[in-house]
């Protein structure tokens, strides 16, 4: 059975609302707090937020069937207060689960703010639990707790949330956890991965050829570490230029050769598992997607290094182990390319996130409207937006007039006399010129958690990529109230002095 928190108070337990937090610290930690105090204590902020936790329930999944598990019935699991408050910390500190498992059983402040009292000192959390119940996160869910603290932030500044709320609409990187994929480098991950798994299924039924798998693994990565050393001939010797490029083409064939002759052994095995040991496909998955893997690598290396074709670019894969990493050229200096999927975020004046938005296999041109149809889903109020322009097409400056009142979007190319007359007017080049405030907040996210993603797969990507917006959300509201104590305490010291 699970609790969003429990409203019973055990002895020795501090309440939320008078925990003490250093408002002179210049750390991260302080203000994400700071941001989940405030959240805690103002009561219809809260009622919204733990409505929207309750929600939050594990799944299980039944053959092809995924239901959500009772949260009435079962052993007590982690409460979703503290699943938000260490995933908050998690992304918002840009650090990894263990450091997160570090302070959840030694910092005082935090074990606090998780409800654990001087008599829980005993309680300690485990690696695996952490990983496993802040990946209960969604979305959408995240998404839903975000607009609540922003329109508490808003109310905090004592600003009017039906009043006019501007945007600044913009795209960058979040670099996927891989290594730079090169043909060989990818036919090598696959090769060794298929072998590892052949040689579990060895152990259980004595798959044939495998009993010097470590020799054949490690005959194969010579082979690998000889072409990476091999340069193609400066000489300006004809002869010597000649022979060079065979030795490397020969170099090559050796490669997929050798590769090839374990993915025949590999689709044997697999013959041998399904027809003599009865294993069920779904079992099995794995190995087919590697040798699929190995099969298209080997063709495509034959094709470059040997028949010396151009491999079109849709042709190619970047990560085996995360197969959504796109190869992304946004032709800025000194970063010729990078390898994750672009992330459009809608900042307002005040630095809060209002919407983000995974860019998978799409441009910034084709996201424009829908980034502003859901910011206005969720704050009807929204009715300015700043782009650059690369978000720029005719049918984006039709469709957003029809959405917004002022769009501040630069035309690419040169401009005809209504486009000058439009973009010299002073409240495009002012909202122009206030547009490049958003590089600030890309900059932040960067610095919180968004610089890479650390999990693996396209859904744990876009939880990534939520829980980095909310941890943000929180984060600026808590500086919000920071400042204001600090200015709080000012003053009393003018008064005492």
């Amino acid at each position: 059975m699970r609790n969003v928190f429990s409203p019973q108070m055990s002895i020795g337990q501090r309440d939320i609302a008078d925990i003490k937090i250093d408002v002179s610290s210049r750390d991260d930690i302080p203000t994400i707090l700071l941001g989940l105090q405030y959240i805690y204590t103002t009561i219809p902020l809260r009622d919204a937020v733990f409505k929207i936790l309750e929600e939050v329930a594990p799944t299980k999944t039944d053959g092809e069937d995924t239901k959500v598990v009772s949260i009435n019935k079962g052993r007590p699991g982690m409460d979703q207060w503290s699943i938000l408050v260490l995933g908050s910390l998690r992304v918002g500190l840009n650090t990894d689960y263990d450091r997160i498992l570090e302070l959840a059983n030694q910092h005082n402040t935090l074990r606090e703010m998780l409800g654990l009292g001087c008599f829980d000192s005993d309680k300690r959390y485990r690696l695996q639990t952490l990983k496993d119940n802040i990946k209960l996160f969604t979305p959408e869910i995240m998404g839903r707790i975000s607009t609540e603290v922003i329109r508490a932030g808003y109310q905090l500044l004592d600003l009017d949330i039906h009043l006019l709320i501007r945007g600044r609409c913009d795209s960058f990187v979040l670099k996927t956890n891989v290594h730079f994929p090169t043909d060989i480098s990818l036919l090598f991950d696959a090769t060794r991965v298929m072998i590892r798994i052949c040689v579990k299924w060895d152990k259980q039924h004595a798959l044939p050829g495998w009993r010097q798998h470590q020799h054949n693994l490690r005959q194969f990565k010579n082979l690998y570490r000889k072409l990476q050393k091999l340069k193609h001939s400066t000489s300006q010797n004809e002869d010597i230029k000649i022979a060079k490029a065979l030795e490397i083409k020969q170099a090559y064939q050796d490669y997929i050769d050798l590769a090839g002759f374990y993915l025949v052994r590999v689709k044997a095995g697999i013959l041998t598992l399904k027809n003599n040991h009865k294993i069920p496909e779904v079992l099995l998955t794995d190995l087919h997607t590697f040798s699929l893997h190995a099969d298209r690598q080997i063709d495509q290396i034959r094709r470059r290094a040997i028949l010396n074709e151009k491999i079109p670019h849709d042709e190619k894969v970047f990560s085996l182990f995360q197969p959504h990493t796109e190869w992304i050229s946004k032709g800025k200096a000194g970063v010729p390319v990078e390898l994750g999927l672009r992330v459009c975020i809608m900042e307002d004046s005040h630095g809060l996130i209002l919407h983000s938005q995974v860019m998978q296999k799409t441009t910034d041109d084709k996201v424009a409207v829908p980034m502003v149809k859901a910011t206005k889903a969720r704050f009807p109020s929204f009715n300015a937006c700043s782009f650059d322009k690369g978000f720029h097409s005719p049918a984006n400056q039709t469709d957003l007039k029809a959405l917004i009142e002022q769009v501040v979007l630069p035309k690419k190319g040169k401009l005809s006399k209504a486009d000058q007359d439009r973009e010299y007017a002073p409240e495009f080049k002012q909202a122009k010129k206030q547009h490049s405030a958003v590089e600030s907040a890309i900059n932040a996210l960067e610095v919180h958690g968004l610089d890479k993603c650390l999990d693996h797969g396209i859904d744990a990507f876009e939880r990534y990529v939520g829980l980095a917006v909310l941890s943000r959300n929180i984060q600026k509201l808590g500086t919000i109230k920071r400042d204001m104590e600090r200015l709080r305490l000012l003053e009393l010291q003018k008064l005492a002095a």
